[in-house]
């Protein structure tokens, strides 16, 4: 069963695994009576209502269905970057497959319930971990990414003020110019966060109204 969540504005958002979308979009026409294309939106026939298809990163000059169909059957090479506090984790996927990764922990203090002095020294001392980790986030980033020209997209999870912070760093231009604006919902990072994050940042998107 396809999970829905509900989307801002109205409708719901699924997300369907590219080897699922075929039969997903059988089955929209069968549940409609038929229905009709639109680029990528299709209006059931039976009763107005909309699937609009938002395809997977590196597939965003995907006009129509049969172009998405098409662009999904050869998956390109994204990169992936998830930031926390605590956690970065950097990878090259080739469809579900991770070619190279990286992941590196970090320690930021937390908060403390102290006031005064106290908490303003801890507010530094936290603030300067932060800044550590981002510093050595974009590192990671530049050696594992910045040699790849061939990448079709950036898919980005996690913290999206420290990831705004890492890939201000101009080695990472090029690659920051690649960035999908869909941000994966990911727990710390991990390598096995990354994995599934390969397979996530695949998935088709789809809001459905009503």
């Amino acid at each position: 069963m396809v999970k829905a969540r509900p989307a801002a504005g109205g409708g719901r958002w699924v997300e369907i695994s590219p080897e699922r979308l075929k039969g997903w979009l059988d089955g929209f026409y069968g549940r409609h009576d038929g229905a009709t294309e639109d680029a990528l939106t299709l209006t059931g026939a039976s009763n107005g209502d909309t699937a609009t298809l938002h395809p997977s990163p590196g597939l965003d000059g995907v006009a129509d269905i049969d172009g998405l169909l098409q662009g999904i059957a050869k998956p390109p090479r994204i990169g992936l970057l998830l930031v926390r506090r605590g956690a970065a984790a950097v990878g090259v996927a080739d469809g579900t497959t991770l070619e190279t990764s990286k992941v590196e922990r970090f320690y930021v203090q937390g908060r403390t319930a102290a006031g005064g002095w106290s908490q303003q020294r801890y507010a530094r001392r936290r603030g300067n971990q932060t800044d550590a980790a981002v510093d050595e986030t974009a590192d990671i980033a530049a050696r594992v990414l910045a040699g790849h020209t061939d990448l079709a997209a950036l898919v980005c999870g996690g913290d999206r003020a420290m990831i705004d912070l890492v890939l201000e760093d101009p080695r990472l231009e090029r690659i920051a110019a690649l960035r999908h604006p869909h941000l994966l919902e990911v727990p710390e990072p991990r390598l096995n966060v990354l994995e599934d994050a390969a397979v996530t940042a695949r998935k088709i998107r789809i809001h459905l109204v009503p």
